[in-house]
């Protein structure tokens, strides 16, 4: 016999034998017991969990009932500090209205006074335009004879000015290197200004040594001369082909020196033409600017007339 038709056969015989033989049912129970718990067993554990079930249920019901009340007390204490700050709140806004009161009965005086002023200067206008009109009609009437007399002042005034010219011409014939020291120092002490002074002495340079002196402003997109695109103006004397660049300033010192060798090469670059000599004339050269002239091969000269013989 195998054991699946032994199975068979215990299962089909074995509930007949318990019942009719109680040694063998004893057998069983004892065997049984070893693995399983008896019924006694099983009610007392279950009783067991049971108490704990209940226990456990108490202490979370006395919790929650705790948490209740603390709950509830929380809400009562947030309830009186809310109702103390709305009260505070409440006197807050009463005394900062009555405050507001205060500040617009002020406002509104001002504002009274302001109109009381306000007419009272309309009325002191209106009496003004009354008197400005009849100053206004009297300058009117004065027009016309004031118009005639300075009709005969302005033909004396066309009379005079041919002399006065002709007087001017020989005062300033005498007067041009007083002129250009003046010159320097006012553009030190902000008595004539740089392009004054430029011009001056670049009449000069023309009406007495027959030269052409161009001022000539080009664009350094690249930044070569300043670091940064920026204009470039600089003084060009040009005489029978000769190419002279030259700074005319009523002073210099040490960086525009640098600075005038940069905007001189920038030039030659530009143009394509090699300058014959940097010429610098400035009545106030900074010491240590002509060291750098000198380094730098540019001449230098106190005033123009000292080009005569470069000229």
């Amino acid at each position: 016999m195998n054991t699946e038709a032994l199975k068979a056969a215990i299962k089909e015989e074995l509930p007949g034998l318990i019942r009719e033989d109680p040694a063998l049912r004893e057998f069983i129970l004892d065997l049984s017991r070893r693995e399983f718990a008896g019924r006694a067993a099983t009610d007392d554990r279950f009783y067991e969990l049971l108490g704990e079930l209940r226990r456990d249920r108490e202490a979370r019901e006395r919790e929650w009932g705790e948490y209740k009340l603390e709950q509830a007390r929380l809400r009562e204490e947030h309830n009186r500090k809310w109702e103390e700050e709305r009260l505070e709140q409440a006197q807050l806004r009463e005394e900062e209205k009555l405050e507001q009161n205060k500040r617009w009965e002020a406002q509104e005086r001002k504002w009274d006074e302001q109109n009381q002023k306000w007419y009272e200067d309309n009325r002191k206008w209106e009496e003004q335009n009354r008197k400005w009109d009849e100053q206004n009609q009297k300058w009117h009437e004065n027009q016309a004879e004031l118009k005639s007399k300075w009709d005969e002042q302005n033909q004396k005034w066309y009379e005079n000015q041919a002399e006065l010219k002709r007087l001017h011409e020989e005062i300033m014939a005498q007067a041009r290197k007083f002129d250009r020291g003046i010159g320097a120092l006012g553009a030190r002490w902000g008595l004539q200004s740089e392009k004054a002074f430029r011009d001056a002495l670049a009449g000069i340079l023309e009406k007495s040594f027959g030269v052409e002196v161009l001022n000539v402003n080009d664009y350094d997109s690249e930044g070569e001369v300043f670091g940064r695109p920026d204009q470039v103006e600089l003084d060009v004397v040009i005489k029978n082909g000769l190419l002279l660049i030259c700074e005319l300033k009523s002073s210099i010192d040490k960086a525009g020196m640098y600075i005038f060798e940069r905007k001189a090469r920038f030039y030659e670059r530009r143009h394509q033409r090699q300058a014959q000599r940097l010429i610098v004339i400035s009545p106030m050269i900074d010491a240590r600017a002509q060291k750098v002239a000198e380094r730098l091969g540019i001449e230098t000269y106190g005033d123009s007339t000292e080009v005569a013989a470069l000229l």
